[in-house]
């Protein structure tokens, strides 16, 4: 990897909140065990609290903390889709900051796909709050340019790779019945 993606874990690492490219979106993301990188997260893209994040991973194992054991059939239709391009809903543990959760008892999860963001999760160890990088009233951003358009030195670094091949972000599901929330 580049002196910049080097860059970015040490800037997570501290605490900083960072941009990278994801299936889709570039996305804003900090280590999610850091609440006020988290609070950080939320005033830069002027997203209201109660609505909660994503957290994506390399591995299932990254995010288990942070979830409910799940009987097995959730756990099989999970896993079926995983690595990709798929969030779940899932059980939340009780212990998991309403800045990350939102107001919900559940946790919007992925083991991502996309090189980037797993050697993100996979260099730090753990997962990644995942946002789409942009402030609220506009569109997300796909390239590391219009991040810094939006942005500018906010952010403690930029990843600058490329998305993924996907059109629209991660298609968004329910852990217990897989009824889709929202589609790709």
């Amino acid at each position: 990897m580049t002196a910049a993606f080097e860059a970015c874990i040490q800037a997570v690492q501290r605490g900083g909140v960072i941009a990278y490219p994801t299936e889709a979106v570039y996305g804003l993301g900090c280590d999610p065990a850091q609440l006020a990188a988290v609070q950080r997260v939320l005033t830069l893209k002027q997203r209201p609290a109660h609505k909660g994040l994503i957290l994506i991973a390399a591995d299932f194992d990254q995010l288990a903390p942070y979830l409910l054991p799940l009987d097995s059939v959730t756990h099989a239709r999970v896993m079926a889709t995983w690595p990709g391009a798929v969030t779940w809903i899932l059980p939340a543990q009780p212990h998991v900051s309403p800045l990350i959760r939102g107001e919900h008892d559940t946790l919007a999860v992925r083991v991502s796909a996309h090189p980037t963001c797993r050697a993100l999760c996979l260099r730090l160890g753990h997962p990644l709050i995942s946002t789409s990088a942009n402030l609220s009233t506009l569109p997300p951003a796909r390239d590391a340019q219009a991040v810094a358009a939006q942005f500018g030195t906010l952010l403690d670094g930029i990843v600058d790779a490329p998305v993924g091949g996907q059109a629209q972000p991660t298609e968004i599901r329910q852990g217990a019945t897989g009824e889709v929330v929202r589609a790709s």
